[in-house]
């Protein structure tokens, strides 16, 4: 009996994604990220096809990238759509940015230094290798910080998304401008591609909001992905920063209130927007989900094992890891300040890092680089965060913060009765307050 045909296939796909479904209940409860599970499924998969002497060939690595490419637009497509624009929230927005420029320009720098001191490559070779494992993993981040609190998780995921961004920008300058000796145009070509890229991106944000709320049928979500893809594609063959496309858009669906102002608003149909708001993150979050589960599963049958036995490999990884976590801390305690548990350990690398790591030039590519490095560094990393975020554990609100909060309700609602009834509901209102915060204390007690 043949082993393995394509019902065999749809067999194993359909059981990947039961496993991806079961295990991200497992990570909800125990804060173990998923993708840890996916890689070890991958490389109890890999096993598998070892026993049964199935081989996989160089096909892996080409579906490895392409889901690579596809998880990543997908991941920024859907944290897009939850954030929110608003001048409360610009100083979480500015100083994420800040963690994250900061975070990566200088462990890419130390990075660059440590690879050339340790296994002797030159200095622009080390940093094509650095800046790939200086990007924090939104694939991971975004995932996993749900139990934080709305203001620690809000600061992850803008953090994060900014970390592929910059990281994916940084990396492709790089190898795009690597023979230019000339500053000033090096620093043309950044300044000019990035406003070139977000001028295109607003333009073409109104352009498909527009169009496509008043799109009539019934299949239209999978066909605004399907122009993203294509816009990111082609961004990225003429060099543009294509990832700024897919963000941008996904702000001005999210905050179109925003965005449209004045005469556009007129333009808008809100019924239609918000349909399209709604089924389209839905959308996004399930392709991310499957997309997400294949790419980890895949990465992890991808895994040389042998490459985990070189303790030199082990070494370089930890201070990698070190220099990583020390970097990172110091960015959050000059923008953040205290309070910085658990987020000062949540620096998983993860899909960008690999998807880098496969587009480095081959003229650039160094036999004396292990791939165990970058194995120890997603593997450690991913762990240390799980460890933060379970000795963190579910977020608590105290009590005492839930009685501020219910008195400033109340004083709100206190401030809306007009004058003539504000002196028979007071007492009232305040009666029910600390009827409530007794039960509260008696809970909290209990």
């Amino acid at each position: 009996m043949e082993i393995f045909n394509s019902y065999t296939a749809i067999i194993t796909i359909s059981i990947i994604v039961i496993m991806s479904y079961f295990f991200n209940i497992i990570s909800k409860k125990t804060n173990i990220p998923s993708v840890l599970l996916l890689i070890l499924s991958g490389v109890l998969i890999k096993l598998g096809l070892n026993y049964f002497q199935i081989p996989t060939g160089e096909v892996l690595f080409q579906i490895l990238e392409i889901l690579g490419i596809v998880g990543l637009i997908m991941i920024v497509l859907e944290a897009s759509l939850d954030l929110e624009l608003t001048w409360e929230k610009w100083p979480l927005i500015w100083k994420s940015f800040a963690v994250a420029f900061l975070a990566l320009l200088v462990c890419s720098f130390i990075i660059s230094y440590l690879l050339q001191m340790l296994i002797g490559v030159s200095f622009i070779t080390g940093l094509l290798y650095a800046i790939p494992l200086a990007i924090m993993s939104s694939a991971i981040v975004i995932p996993s910080v749900g139990e934080l609190t709305d203001e620690k998780k809000e600061f992850m995921v803008y953090e994060s998304t900014f970390s592929d961004i910059l990281g994916i920008m940084y990396f492709y300058f790089l190898t795009g401008n690597i023979n230019n000796d000339n500053v000033n145009s090096v620093v043309w070509d950044v300044f000019s591609n990035i406003f070139i890229t977000i001028v295109l991106s607003v333009i073409i944000s109104y352009a498909l909001v527009l169009i496509f709320q008043k799109v009539q049928t019934q299949v239209k979500l999978f066909l605004l992905i399907a122009v993203l893809l294509l816009l990111y594609s082609i961004g990225k063959q003429f060099h543009l920063s294509s990832l700024l496309i897919i963000l941008i858009f996904g702000l001005v669906l999210n905050n179109h209130k925003i965005f449209f102002r004045g005469k556009l608003r007129k333009l808008l149909h809100t019924p239609s927007l918000g349909s399209i708001l709604r089924n389209f993150h839905l959308v996004t979050l399930e392709s991310a989900f499957v997309v997400r589960t294949f790419f980890f599963v895949i990465f992890g049958i991808t895994i040389d094992l042998n490459s985990l036995l070189n303790l030199n490999v082990l070494l370089i990884s930890a201070c990698i890891i070190v220099v990583i976590l020390g970097i990172r801390g110091l960015a959050l305690w000059v923008f953040k300040g205290k309070n910085l548990m658990p987020e000062i350990l949540i620096a998983p690398r993860g899909l960008i890092t690999i998807l880098l790591f496969f587009d480095i030039p081959l003229e650039f590519q160094s036999d004396n680089f292990n791939s165990g490095i970058l194995l120890y560094t997603i593997l450690i990393t991913s762990v240390v965060m799980a460890i933060s975020l379970i000795s963190t554990g579910k977020h608590i609100e105290p009590v005492d913060a839930v009685k501020m909060a219910y008195w400033k309700e109340v004083d709100k609602q206190i401030e809306s009765i007009p004058e003539q009834d504000k002196n028979k509901s007071v007492e009232k209102k305040k009666e029910e307050a600390e009827n409530d915060n007794l039960e509260q204390d008696i809970k909290a007690n209990e």
